[in-house]
């Protein structure tokens, strides 16, 4: 597991690309036949990716970075499918992911195994993973019921489907709210008017672009931009006191999920455009 210590508010204004892509990029989540995650100290968020092929992955808890016997000992974990058809057991129980499906495991799971229905289409599932401090049961939750919202217009360019997986009226958690965001088609801003979350970092990953497509996501304090170029199946880890938004060469997915001490949807600090440089 690698373990990432994010900059502080000021010390990222001094960073090379490189270096900002070190500490907040996450761009190699998706290996076959492998289980990769990443540890940030920021809400002590684990993001991960497994992707079974020749056989079953188990989830398992490494003692050096978790201390723990198992890896929902004391955590709660959000499982997203963007592949292939996959099934994932939880202590026993099989549950079948579709693509953009989405399965809640509770704090005080003990055996979590990801396995694809064909090897040649894999299933790719995306982990995203807070500490917990009560249970809740497991729970799966198929694209076709989470609840939706359409905001944007074609004209700003930001025309896009919000989808709400694990939220106050959705599936119960501790910390932990994810789902998802589809733009259409002629569409590429996400997020505008950008926002901070001080109560909550946030983890952006973004997918169902074109290989030869990029996203523009720009971070940093509202009056101090960065910005990082993403690809597809990567990631950025978002600070609570960094702005989050992004434009791209054209339309496509992302998947957002956060966790810290509110879980309010609409808890967030609006930036207005004219007050961003």
């Amino acid at each position: 597991m690698e373990v990432r210590y994010l900059p502080n508010d000021v010390s990222y204004q001094r960073m090379t690309t490189g270096e900002l892509r070190g500490a907040f990029a996450l761009e190699n989540l998706f290996e076959p036949g492998l289980i990769t995650l990443v540890y940030s100290d920021s809400d002590r968020a684990i993001v991960g990716g497994a992707v079974p092929v020749a056989g079953p992955l188990p989830l398992l808890a490494t003692q050096k970075e978790m201390a723990a016997r198992h890896f929902n000992e004391r955590r709660e974990l959000g499982i997203m499918n963007i592949g292939g058809e996959g099934t994932v057991s939880v202590d026993g129980t099989r549950f079948v992911l579709g693509f953009r499906d989405l399965l809640y495991a509770g704090k005080g799971v003990q055996g979590i195994e990801f396995s694809s229905k064909d090897a040649a289409a894999p299933a790719v599932f995306y982990l995203v993973s807070f500490p917990a401090h009560t249970t809740y049961p497991t729970s799966l939750m198929r694209f076709s019921d989470a609840e939706r919202s359409l905001l944007g217009s074609a004209s700003m360019a930001n025309k896009r489907t919000i989808c709400k997986y694990v939220h106050a009226g959705g599936i119960k958690s501790c910390q932990l709210v994810m789902g998802m965001t589809e733009l259409e088609e002629g569409s590429v801003w996400n997020t505008m008017p950008p926002h901070t979350h001080q109560r909550r970092s946030e983890i952006y990953l973004y997918f169902n672009l074109d290989p030869n497509a990029m996203v523009v996501h720009l971070m940093g304090k509202p009056n101090e931009t960065r910005n990082l170029i993403l690809r597809n199946r990567q990631a950025v880890l978002s600070p609570p006191w960094s702005i989050h938004a992004a434009a791209a060469t054209k339309n496509y997915a992302f998947i957002w999920a956060m966790g810290g001490e509110n879980q309010e949807f609409s808890d967030m600090d609006a930036i207005a455009p004219g007050d961003i440089l």
